[in-house]
C-alpha cells in the first residue's frame, strides 16, 4: 500500500520561561498499512498509539524539544518500543521536560528516514529553537515544519533559546527553496505551501514577524 499522512490533534499544555499556555498540537504520523514513524509525540501516547492501528512504529521524531512537542514520547516510547530521535542542539531544552530520560538516538542535516517507502530529509532549521529541525518529504510533496513556518510566518522567537535572525536564515536557506506546491504541514495550525509563503519573506524581515 501506498503510504500516507495522518494528522492527529492533541491538545495540552506549553510552558516556557515562567508562563503556560493551552496549545493544540497537530501530531504527524506518516507510513503505510504496516509501518510508520511519528512526528512529534504531543500530550496523549494513548491516542497516538490508538491512531497508529496496530502499526509497528518506526520512530518518534522530534522537530524541537519544547515541551508541548516532546511530553507524551517517552510514554509513547515505553508503549512501543520506538527509538526518540532529537536534533542535539535540543538537549538543554528536553532536559528541562526529561531530565532522567535521554533520547535514544540524534537527528542531523541530510540525514534521511525512509517509512513506507517514503523518504523523508531531516533539514536542520534553528532559531525556533537551536535544534529546531523540518522534515522533506519529496515524495509526498510535503514538508513537515514543526514550528519553524506556519501559515502567515515563521515561529515564534521571542522566547529563550530562540532568535529571530537565526530563523530567517533557517527559511531563507533551506525551507523557501522547496518547491512552490510542497505542502507545509506544521505543528499547530492549517497547513500552507511554499508558494503561498515564500513571497512574503522580506516583510516578515521588515517587521521582525
Amino acid at each position: 500500500m501506498a503510504a500516507r499522512i495522518d494528522r492527529l490533534v492533541t491538545s495540552g499544555t506549553f510552558s516556557l520561561d515562567g508562563g503556560t499556555w493551552d496549545v493544540d498540537n497537530n501530531v504527524w504520523i506518516v507510513g503505510d498499512d504496516s509501518e510508520a514513524i511519528v512526528i512529534d509525540a504531543a500530550h496523549d501516547a494513548a491516542a497516538i498509539e490508538r491512531a497508529l492501528g496496530g502499526r509497528t512504529l518506526r520512530a518518534i521524531v522530534c522537530t524541537h524539544a519544547h515541551d508541548d512537542h516532546i511530553d507524551a514520547a517517552p510514554a509513547l516510547a515505553a508503549a512501543t518500543g520506538a527509538p526518540i530521535l532529537l536534533h542535539p542542539d535540543d538537549l538543554p531544552l528536553w532536559r528541562r521536560t526529561h531530565p532522567d530520560r535521554a533520547p535514544d538516538g540524534e537527528l542531523a542535516d541530510g540525514q534521511v528516514l525512509t517509512v513506507g517507502g517514503v523518504s523523508l530529509t531531516v533539514l536542520h532549521t534553528p532559531g525556533h529553537a537551536p535544534g529546531a529541525v523540518c522534515l522533506y518529504a519529496a515524495g509526498l510533496s510535503t514538508l513537515f515544519s514543526g514550528d519553524t513556518l506556519f501559515q502567515g510566518g515563521p515561529g515564534a522567537t521571542g522566547r529563550s533559546f530562540s532568535d529571530f535572525p537565526t530563523i530567517i536564515g533557517s527559511l531563507r536557506d533551506k525551507v523557501l527553496t522547496l518547491p512552490a506546491e510542497t505542502v507545509v504541514r506544521t505543528g499547530h495550525g492549517d497547513p500552507t505551501t511554499i508558494g503561498e509563503e515564500a513571497p512574503h519573506l522580506d516583510a516578515w524581515i521588515a517587521r521582525g514577524h
